[in-house]
């Protein structure tokens, strides 16, 4: 594997896994740092930047959601979204800082959408959590 195309596949898992679609981008991270596929700081960085702007991409749906909330393909459901919300208007915009965790990371960029955090606020929260998440996989793998 080239070091180009290990980069360019860790951006587009990162950037999918930030998304509402199912994927996963630590494990391959700790694959790729410890095959040596790249410089460990290279692949810390694009994995970082493909995240954050698959989340941007998520917090954008959200800006314009509420139009589509009662169709019957609508991703999230009513149920979901209201605890996010509730969530979100309680801890505010620091639940952006738990954008990272599985399962409800991204439900909370997306409620961050639709309670219309502006972009200077959640631009800095996600980089610094998706920024720490990766620092801490690239510290706990031996690079190869």
């Amino acid at each position: 594997m080239t070091e180009l195309s290990a980069l360019g596949g860790l951006f587009l898992a990162a950037f999918l896994a930030a998304t509402i679609l199912p994927a996963q981008s630590e494990a391959l991270l700790a694959g790729l740092i410890a095959g040596g596929a790249a410089p460990v700081m290279a692949l810390v960085a694009v994995a970082t930047v493909g995240n954050v702007l698959g989340s941007l991409t998520t917090w954008g749906l959200g800006l314009g959601i509420e139009h589509f909330r009662h169709r019957r393909w609508f991703p999230v459901k009513e149920e979901a979204l209201a605890r996010a919300r509730r969530t979100y208007a309680r801890w505010g915009r620091w639940t952006l800082l738990l954008s990272w965790v599985p399962f409800i990371g991204d439900p909370l960029v997306l409620v961050a959408g639709v309670m219309r955090e502006r972009f200077y606020v959640v631009l800095p929260l996600l980089i610094v959590a998706k920024l720490g998440r990766y620092l801490v996989i690239a510290a706990l793998v031996p690079a190869g």
